[in-house]
């Protein structure tokens, strides 16, 4: 049986803890999910296939390296491949449609509010620690870069068109409809103890439990994102969902209150 070894490369040095990228997490996630190895390595996004973190290699004995890019695109090829299971196929259309709406929900909506807040209202504290690895003169020329291009963004997509209070009550609300969604999961799941519980109330996860995850983790443990955080750590259910998948899946990862 042919072995392929894999390779995440998520921008930070080390390993045994979270990244700030909801992406990393969530391609993390999904992986430890479905059981499969995997070596950890900064890298970069001048490496990366698409230029942006994540990115992963796969070595496969007898085959030329090959490099993916964009977690959902990553994830999608090693269904494709057969190195992950397609947990979506055997959903109702119904569920794989709300499945793909909270994806979407996270990843096309709330991600700008907390690019926001990341970059635009606590841009210091964001860049001193994503560019560290850098010479202090390089942080200050690359963060300019980011936060340029980070603020043109926000404009054309329409964050930026909102007030500051205004885009706080948004973000809030996203969270607001997470919270329901998990509260209503855990009734019906009828856990006990430290059983993981899943968005759909399902045996096993499906995608938008990898997303969900991600989003959760980089909140947590980011401090350039303080007012998230308030709002997370306001859900007791959300921050529960979050800590069974930790101390099952990532119990080797210091968690975001170590």
């Amino acid at each position: 049986m042919t072995t392929t070894a894999i390779t995440v490369y998520r921008g930070f040095q080390g390993k045994g803890y979270y990244t700030w990228s909801p992406f990393v997490t969530k391609l993390e996630a999904r992986l430890r999910f479905a059981g499969i190895s995997y070596d950890v390595d900064s890298g970069s996004p001048m490496k990366a296939s698409r230029g942006k973190i994540p990115y992963i290699q796969l070595a496969t004995a007898g085959e030329p390296v090959r490099t993916l890019g964009d977690s959902e695109l990553i994830i999608e090829q090693l269904v494709n491949e057969g190195l992950l299971e397609d947990w979506n196929a055997g959903m109702s259309p119904v569920k794989q449609a709300l499945d793909y709406s909270v994806r979407a929900l996270l990843e096309d909506k709330l991600y700008f509010y907390q690019v926001y807040e990341k970059w635009i209202e606590n841009y210091y504290a964001m860049r001193s620690v994503v560019l560290a690895a850098l010479p202090y003169p390089a942080q200050l020329f690359v963060g300019l870069l980011i936060y340029r291009s980070n603020k043109q963004t926000l404009q054309g997509q329409g964050t930026l068109r909102y007030t500051p209070e205004e885009i706080g009550d948004l973000r809030l609300q996203i969270w607001q409809h997470i919270n329901v969604l998990l509260n209503a999961s855990k009734a019906d799941a009828q856990v006990k103890g430290d059983e993981v519980y899943w968005l759909f109330g399902k045996q096993e996860p499906s995608e938008a439990d990898a997303v969900l995850y991600g989003f959760i983790v980089g909140a947590l443990v980011c401090s350039a994102a303080p007012k998230t955080q308030v709002v997370v750590r306001g859900f007791p259910v959300i921050v529960d969902y979050a800590r069974r998948i930790h101390d099952r899946f990532f119990p080797d990862y210091t968690n975001w209150d170590q």
